[in-house]
């Protein structure tokens, strides 16, 4: 169901002091307005922690990767159900340093997200295109071909996702797409999801966004929320994109 999200992805930084202030921080200011939600997808070894920390508020947390198989001699890798055991409710899935760092493919991407599905949480699909590729004027062509790949899979469970597109240009970089330019980006994306039967789910916005352009941006009409990298690990930040 479409709607307003902010997810903070953490990405591999924390440690459980600094956890530990940075989510009291939170709860203490998040008025949890009802027409958005916020969540926090936190490392492996500190879900607990944002459970117990979390448990019973309006703040919602999970996981930054989930493996494809249920069980197995997979060493390292994670499960759905154990990440629902967890209390996990979103899962991270093909984000764009997976994908670059180890290699996911779009079918490995679309074996994730079905897996996530199967496992009862929400995946949050990653898609987007490198500098090389927008400025060759690829971009729909890419991002296009990552979710098709999904959808091909889930079928009418695309429903139940959530996609996030992230200009791999854009992440961590301090560049961010202009609003306009985000837009026509997810136009495109809801257009896709339109013909799937899809153009209901959440599609948020990932590249540096900041509360000084998150009030712009999340003002365009097929931008829901944002995936937010560094400035959710800054409470004051991240509670401020989040109200945006």
């Amino acid at each position: 169901m479409r709607g307003k999200l902010i997810v903070g992805n953490w990405k591999m930084h924390g440690g459980l002091a600094a956890n530990s202030a940075l989510l009291v921080a939170l709860l203490a200011g998040w008025k949890s307005p009802a027409d958005r939600t916020v969540a926090v997808c936190v490392p492996f070894p500190y879900i607990g922690q944002a459970r117990d920390a979390l448990a019973g508020s309006a703040i919602a947390w999970g996981a930054q990767d989930v493996s494809a198989h249920v069980s197995g001699a997979f060493t390292g890798e994670v499960s759905a159900g154990m990440l629902a055991e967890f209390g996990c409710r979103y899962v991270l899935v093909g984000h764009s340093e997976r994908r670059q760092l180890h290699g996911e493919t779009d079918a490995v991407v679309a074996a994730k997200a079905a897996a996530a599905l199967d496992g009862g949480l929400t995946p949050v699909v990653c898609v987007g295109e490198t500098l090389a590729e927008r400025n060759a004027g690829h971009t729909p062509a890419v991002v296009w071909r990552q979710l098709d790949a999904v959808m091909s899979v889930l079928g009418g469970r695309m429903t139940l996702t959530v996609l996030a597109y992230e200009p791999v240009w854009a992440i961590g970089t301090g560049v961010t797409a202009t609003p306009p330019e985000a837009q026509a980006v997810h136009a495109l994306l809801r257009a896709r999801l339109a013909a799937a039967g899809a153009q209901g789910i959440s599609v948020l916005y990932g590249g540096s966004v900041k509360a000084a352009n998150a009030a712009e941006l999340f003002a365009m009409p097929d931008i829901d929320g944002g995936l937010v990298g560094g400035a959710s690990l800054d409470a004051n930040e991240f509670l401020a994109i989040a109200a945006a």
